[in-house]
């Protein structure tokens, strides 16, 4: 009740101050009997002109003035009493009018874009609202038909040949839906086409397969792609394979980071944070999870009423922590020389010889630390043409790409 009596003492003040502005009237406009004055002045003076060229004689302009003189009383009377009355009445009118549109539209804005009866809620009152919408949660399915109409397409650098062999292993698992080892590659391969929904149904088969055998790592992956195929949404299904995960498994870092955006879609910024804020204390500068982590936190804090900022990030990969550390007393000139020169000679030798997944990935690493990113993205390239097919050295490079800011979809 309060807020209204305060918005409607402003609307008023303000069509008060509007108002008296009207009613005061146009001093800019000249009514007909003030025109008729400016006339009669004019032929008042042209009299004693006409007097003195001897054009009239005295009597003559004498009988002239008087005549112009009542005029003017006329005139003068009537500037007076229609002219104010007329003006007074027209500037009341305006006046009401605007007072009027002042409070109706801005009763109608707010009614648009405020929140009426808006009062604030205490924290059991919050939590109460947010143990609602934990119950209203959809199920997966539903959560995957508001997203069907989203279209899928394989991922560029998926081959003709690596397309082939995904159709045989469908049909190799639909004839043979017990084995393990054909859901497990299904499942994996499955997600990095873009294909969730098919993932994730191979992952519910093979946990169903491995019952009290099945990991946290298992329950995190099948949270992910469930996540996946509904566009972001945690589902029913979503949460209990996240709460599983994280029973098992406190510190997993994927079912911890899904859990905040679940709690965040649920209306509690409060835990989010904390989940958040923990996870990026734990994360390492390369962890696929990190550039979005760090872009949501700042909001979730800000709206969990915390002051937070956001740290620096620190790349990793390149030389060794120990490289670095024996580069300290060098100037900055010859720290930067040396590390260029080891990404030099670890380039060269992977062209030459080949290396490990994770030589290639840090390799790509260190040519975003020394900023060259042109170079990095070419050497992400080619280490999907080189572990083409080998799923999880191709995971190892896309996270390794994403630490620079290169992603396989933007090929």
């Amino acid at each position: 009740m309060t807020f209204w009596i305060i918005t409607g003492l402003m609307c008023a003040a303000v069509a008060a101050v509007l108002g008296l502005a009207m009613l005061r009237g146009r001093t800019a406009s000249q009514a007909a009997a003030a025109y008729d004055l400016d006339v009669y002045a004019d032929q008042l003076k042209e009299v004693d002109r006409d007097l003195a060229r001897g054009m009239l004689s005295a009597d003559e302009a004498a009988r002239v003035r008087t005549e112009v003189s009542r005029r003017i009383l006329a005139a003068d009377v009537q500037l007076h009493s229609s002219t104010q009355s007329e003006n007074r009445g027209a500037g009341m009118a305006v006046a009401v009018v605007t007072g009027v549109a002042i409070v109706a539209g801005a009763g109608a804005l707010y009614s648009q874009m405020g929140a009426i009866g808006y009062r604030d809620v205490p924290i059991k009152s919050r939590i109460a609202a947010s143990d609602i919408l934990r119950a209203e949660r959809l199920t997966q399915a539903d959560a995957e038909a508001r997203v069907a109409d989203i279209p899928r397409t394989p991922p560029p650098e998926a081959s003709a040949d690596f397309l082939a062999l995904m159709e045989d292993l469908r049909a190799t698992v639909k004839d043979r839906p017990d084995d393990l080892r054909g859901l497990m590659l299904l499942a994996r391969n499955e997600a990095s086409l873009g294909r969730a929904k098919e993932a994730a149904a191979a992952q519910g088969r093979i946990i169903a397969l491995k019952g009290a055998d099945a990991t946290a790592a298992d329950h995190a992956f099948y949270a992910d792609v469930l996540i996946t195929a509904a566009a972001g949404y945690v589902s029913q299904e979503a949460e209990a394979a996240l709460r599983t995960a994280l029973k098992m498994s406190p510190t997993h870092p994927i079912a911890r980071y899904y859990l905040a955006q679940y709690m965040v879609q649920v209306d509690r910024p409060d835990t989010a944070f904390r989940l958040m804020e923990e996870l990026l204390r734990d994360s390492t500068a390369d962890a696929p999870w990190l550039p979005s982590l760090r872009a949501q936190i700042e909001e979730v804090a800000w709206r969990a009423g915390v002051a937070f900022e956001l740290p620096p990030l620190e790349r990793s990969g390149g030389p060794s922590a120990s490289d670095i550390a024996a580069a300290d007393d060098m100037s900055p000139e010859d720290r930067k020389a040396m590390i260029e020169g080891m990404v030099g000679q670890l380039s060269q030798r992977l062209a030459a010889e080949g290396g490990s997944a994770e030589e290639w990935a840090r390799l790509i690493r260190a040519l975003g630390v020394l900023e060259r990113f042109d170079e990095a993205r070419s050497i992400f390239v080619e280490s999907l043409r080189v572990f083409e097919g080998r799923e999880a050295e191709l995971e190892l490079m896309r996270a390794a790409g994403r630490t620079v800011g290169i992603s396989d979809n933007d090929l």
